[in-house]
């Protein structure tokens, strides 16, 4: 767009120095002539700078939208100092995100979202899994947790747990389809079977093999426990949700794995030699890896989600890699694929869906430093890092005050600025239309 304009004002110049007076008080015809033809196509150019200066308004403005409605963000709460419900909803409507994983169906955070639009996952905790295997628990909980939000909360998804299949408890593996078919029974019988979908997110250990992601397959202990589950989610059209972190495998092995292929830096990348395909970032190779792994169970239909993927800003001593900078590069490049509506080198006509983990750093996680640093914020609104959420313009920090007049005033503000922004757009449009027609 620079260059554009640089190139018209190039040609504007010599336009500017031949419009000269005449000295004489009697111009001949030629000299009129040619002050008509220097103000017509000073015209013209002036036409099209307005059309190119609103052309990229709206692209700047429609560029911000599309990035943040195609991010999807779990929103964790394992902390004793975050900000309410109703001033997380804020900030993500100021950031204009348009999904959100809770880990619970907290009543306040529901109740919050209400009216929102922003698409929400909730979750059934591991402890709770068992009971809903029962499917007259299943109706009740979905009567008391879910029904009594929805339509103005947008409940999307029910996560049955999460990593049950990787956990170290035999019982809750075996009652989470049962538990899963439950739920969608209910939801059948709720009526709301058509617009929330039942899962769970699996961690990448359920892999035997992920490497190359052609050869990818589940682990075979798992297998009597993921044809079922795999097919519930082919008959349901429910989605295969995986936990990605390239991180982990960076940090296990940094002297074999390169950085710029895990950060999604520009990097040679690596090709499957039985399929063809390059693969220029670990995310996609991951989530082709389940896609096949499915595919070898007859399940190729089932479309993989990422629910969680992130980059630690801060580790202990021993753990590789996690940095701010290293942190800020992955996720602005796992925005940018969002944002150009990527698919993974399996499927590319079908873009990937993606939840950023997380929203905020949580200060009560249990294990090492990393598992408390992979927020986006701080709990006071402050950024960690930018990874273009919000503009140049705005400031390095979102406020959360709980004041009401202060919340009112910074609506109004906003609204006023959209309008006025609006009533540019259109003025612009019009006289320039306008012109061209004349």
């Amino acid at each position: 767009m620079m260059q554009a304009k640089k190139g018209i004002g190039n040609r504007l110049v010599p336009i500017l120095l031949s419009f000269k007076p005449s000295s004489s008080s009697s111009s001949s015809p030629f000299s009129s002539l040619s002050v008509s033809m220097a103000v017509s196509s000073l015209q013209l150019n002036t036409k099209i700078v307005t059309m190119l200066l609103l052309f990229n308004l709206l692209r700047t403005d429609f560029s911000h939208f599309q990035l943040c409605s195609a991010l999807g963000i779990n929103y964790g709460q394992v902390a004793d100092n975050l900000p309410s419900p109703e001033q997380v909803r804020g900030l993500l409507t100021s950031l204009r995100i348009s999904k959100i994983r809770i880990y619970d169906v907290n009543p306040r955070v529901l109740a919050a979202f209400v009216g929102t639009g922003i698409e929400l996952i909730v979750t059934v905790p591991n402890d709770a899994v068992a009971l809903l295997a029962d499917p007259r628990q299943a109706l009740q909980w979905l009567t008391t947790n879910v029904r009594p939000f929805v339509p103005t909360t947008r409940i999307t998804g029910i996560a049955v747990g999460n990593e049950v299949f990787t956990g170290d408890d035999p019982a809750l593996m075996s009652n989470l389809v049962p538990a899963m078919l439950a739920l969608h029974s209910a939801l059948a019988e709720l009526g709301l079977d058509a617009s929330i979908h039942v899962s769970t997110a699996n961690s990448l250990a359920v892999l035997a093999t992920s490497y190359p992601p052609s050869m990818g397959a589940f682990k075979p202990e798992l297998s009597g426990l993921m044809l079922p589950f795999l097919q519930f989610l082919a008959a349901t059209g429910a989605p295969f949700w995986i936990n990605a972190y390239p991180y982990f495998a960076y940090k296990d092995d940094p002297a074999a794995v390169s950085l710029d292929y895990v950060l999604a830096n520009p990097n040679a990348g690596t090709v499957d030699p039985y399929t063809g395909l390059r693969y220029d970032n670990m995310l996609y190779a991951q989530v082709d890896a389940v896609a096949m792994a499915a595919a070898r169970m007859g399940c190729g239909g089932v479309d993989v989600r990422v629910s969680e993927t992130g980059w630690p800003s801060k580790g202990d001593a021993d753990e590789v890699g996690a940095t701010v900078e290293n942190a800020r590069a992955y996720n602005r490049n796992l925005l940018g694929q969002q944002m150009r509506g990527e698919g993974t080198p399996l499927r590319p006509e079908q873009r990937l869906e993606v939840y950023l983990f997380a929203l905020f750093n949580e200060d009560m996680k249990p294990g090492p430093t990393s598992e408390r640093n992979y927020g986006l914020f701080e709990p006071n609104g402050t950024m960690v890092y930018n990874v273009g959420l919000v503009g140049p313009r705005s400031s390095a920090s979102i406020s959360l005050t709980s004041s009401a007049s202060k919340v009112l005033q910074g609506k109004g503000k906003e609204e006023g600025g959209r309008l006025w922004y609006w009533i540019n757009i259109i003025l612009i449009f019009s006289l320039t239309l306008k012109d061209f027609i004349s």
